[in-house]
C-alpha cells in the first residue's frame, strides 16, 4: 500500500527508478560511444542526476503550498534512496548478472549525480519560494 501510494504520488520517479533497474541489469551492447573515455561513467552521472531531480521537482510540486515540507523526508527519498539503490544495482551487476559487472567508480560517478541533483533541487526550491 505505502509503496503504490507514493508511485502515484511520484510518477516520473517510479518510472526513472524501474528504468534504471532495467538498463543497469541488462546487456549492454557494443557502440561506438564505448570507444569515448568515461562514457559510462558520464552515463551513470546524468542518470542519477536526472532521477535526483525529478524526485526533488516531484517532492517540491506536491508540498509548493503546503506547510508540510519536511527537509527530513526529502533528504532520505531525495539523496539518500538514490544512493542506497546505486550501491544495490552495482551489487546486484556483481553477484547477479553474468552480463555485467559491478564497478565501485560506477557507484562513486552514481552519488556524485546526485549530488548534483539535490544542488538543482535546492536551486529549484529557492527560484519557486520566491
Amino acid at each position: 500500500m505505502f509503496l503504490a501510494k507514493k508511485m502515484k504520488n511520484y510518477p516520473l520517479s517510479s518510472l526513472l527508478v524501474a528504468a534504471i533497474w532495467v538498463v543497469c541489469l541488462i546487456p549492454v551492447p557494443e557502440t561506438p560511444l564505448n570507444e569515448i573515455n568515461f562514457f559510462d561513467k558520464w552515463t551513470h552521472f546524468v542518470m542519477y542526476g536526472t532521477l535526483t531531480s525529478v524526485i526533488w521537482f516531484e517532492y517540491i510540486r506536491r508540498h509548493k503550498k503546503s506547510k508540510t515540507f519536511r527537509w527530513k523526508a526529502l533528504l532520505m527519498g531525495g539523496v539518500l534512496c538514490p544512493v542506497i539503490m546505486g550501491g544495490l544495482i552495482e551489487l546486484a551487476q556483481a553477484y547477479l548478472t553474468t552480463c555485467r559487472s559491478g564497478d565501485w567508480f560506477d557507484f562513486l560517478c552514481n552519488s556524485l549525480g546526485v549530488l548534483l541533483g539535490c544542488i538543482l533541487g535546492l536551486i529549484l526550491r529557492a527560484t519557486l519560494r520566491g
